[in-house]
């Protein structure tokens, strides 16, 4: 590990921020919140280089690093590392920042699936330069946020894809019932390095953070032992990519409220309201022309559609046609089911408390967002199908025919019933309605465990 990295000698506390890396509050009013747009002088930005290195500022940034406990990057150094890494270094780094002569490290190259198939590539910067990103993002972002739109609503302090999805929801219901839905092609892959920075250059006039900021993009990807130059897009994974991809895509934002047009837009996801598919059609064709001219960005014909809400998904939901209703999309309740299949997979040979102890987190987060939708039947529904795959996991443990007959019994069913159930040739799935199952293993027993329920009124 080069001694070119380094961090403060003072411990930093653990006082709470308001700007974080890429943070968005789970607000889930029927309102976005409203910002007002107004200039930004570069002139007045000459010294923020200084503003990234203050104490307080490195403080907050150091305590949302540690927070997201973010895997080690190419130098392999954990968060834990990084505290005695930094203490030791951080002067001799300050003042290469100052100097502007720092250079980070490459990224390291993650690769995950995405939901609907493909790949994401992530980018995850060594844990020193995530510091440096994420006090960065925070001098930038409480300058930058106030001009963008109103629109937008990914990755923004107090703003939240709930909202977004609820202005989408309130178009519809004004009449807006042909949505424009803008997929933009491995949009963080493609975005031009010269274009993004003269938005940067347009808004700070300090050279030495203009240098980092195109370092951090062109720094290089370590991929399969070599590292890969990069003269193009935003890695993911570090916390300023999506800020600026917000300052790219402002551009969008703004030529949309110039056409007068209602859309929302979180990140790359944008969604346009009209009233008529032919309006529609004309609103994708100007609007593909102006992101590639002006921002040389691709949409994506295959995945970019002019439909009907219901045929549609915006961040996970789905509206109805007359904007009465937002549901959960398909493809967001396909995947629930497939890892909850996952986690309650007959062979695990685990206790039922301990599948439960695992289902418990991905259920809460998975409630605290799509609980959001106005269909509780569905979620009732999906409550009684997580307490099947339950009662089939014990079912199939239970193993053979005395077992089962000894369970049932010691849970209250009657010898008769108990015995005509355990010696049942039916299937696994089938046998977990059986009356007798449904008897022994009642829903109380379940919430005993700690299994979340989904339909919670909000």
């Amino acid at each position: 590990m080069s001694g070119s990295r380094q961090t403060n000698r003072q411990q930093p506390n653990r006082t709470s921020t308001d700007w974080g890396e890429a943070s968005v509050d789970g607000v889930s009013g029927a309102e976005p919140v409203m910002t007002t747009t107004k200039p930004e002088s570069p002139a007045a930005t000459t010294h923020l280089m200084e503003e990234v290195c203050e104490r307080e500022n490195l403080v907050r940034a150091w305590q949302r690093v540690r927070d997201n406990k973010g895997a080690p990057g190419v130098d392999g150094m954990t968060i834990e590392d990084a505290k005695g890494f930094l203490r030791e270094h951080w002067p001799d780094i300050r003042s290469r920042l100052l100097c502007g002569s720092y250079r980070p490290q490459p990224v390291r190259r993650v690769e995950i699936p995405k939901p609907d198939g493909g790949i994401r590539k992530l980018g995850v910067p060594c844990v020193v330069d995530r510091l440096i990103q994420q006090a960065l993002l925070q001098v930038l972002q409480k300058r930058w946020d106030p001009t963008f739109s109103e629109h937008s609503y990914g990755f923004r302090p107090q703003r939240s894809a709930h909202q977004a999805v609820a202005r989408a929801q309130a178009y519809v219901a004004d009449g807006y019932g042909i949505v424009v839905d803008l997929d933009l092609e491995q949009f963080f892959d493609r975005v031009n390095h010269d274009i993004l920075m003269a938005r940067v250059a347009a808004r700070v006039a300090d050279k030495r953070v203009l240098k980092l900021v195109r370092a951090f993009l062109t720094v290089g990807v370590l991929e399969d032992g070599l590292v890969r130059p990069v003269d193009e897009g935003t890695p993911q994974g570090g916390p300023l990519s999506p800020l600026l991809s917000n300052l790219l895509l402002d551009d969008l934002d703004k030529e949309l409220e110039r056409r007068g047009l209602r859309f929302c837009r979180y990140a790359d996801d944008c969604n346009i309201y009209v009233r008529s598919r032919r309006a529609g059609e004309r609103v994708m064709a100007s609007v593909s022309r102006f992101l590639t001219r002006k921002l040389k960005l691709t949409v994506n014909e295959t995945k970019s559609a002019v439909a009907r809400p219901e045929e549609r998904k915006f961040l996970g939901f789905s509206i109805s046609n007359d904007g009465s209703e937002r549901r959960i999309a398909p493809k967001a309740l396909a995947k629930f089911q497939t890892r909850v299949r996952e986690l309650t997979r007959r062979t695990r040979g685990l206790s039922l408390r301990q599948i439960v102890d695992q289902l418990r987190p991905y259920l809460i987060g998975w409630r605290s967002y799509f609980g959001f939708c106005q269909t509780p039947i569905v979620l009732r529904n999906l409550e009684a199908w997580i307490r099947r795959r339950l009662r089939m996991y014990l079912w199939r443990q239970w193993q053979n025919g005395h077992n089962r007959f000894k369970e049932l019994r010691r849970r209250g069913v009657k010898e008769f019933q108990a015995a005509v159930a355990a010696g049942s040739p039916t299937g696994f799935w089938r046998m977990s309605r059986h009356v007798s199952v449904q008897q022994a293993l009642r829903n109380h027993e379940f919430e005993a465990l700690g299994l979340p329920r989904l339909n919670v009124a909000r």
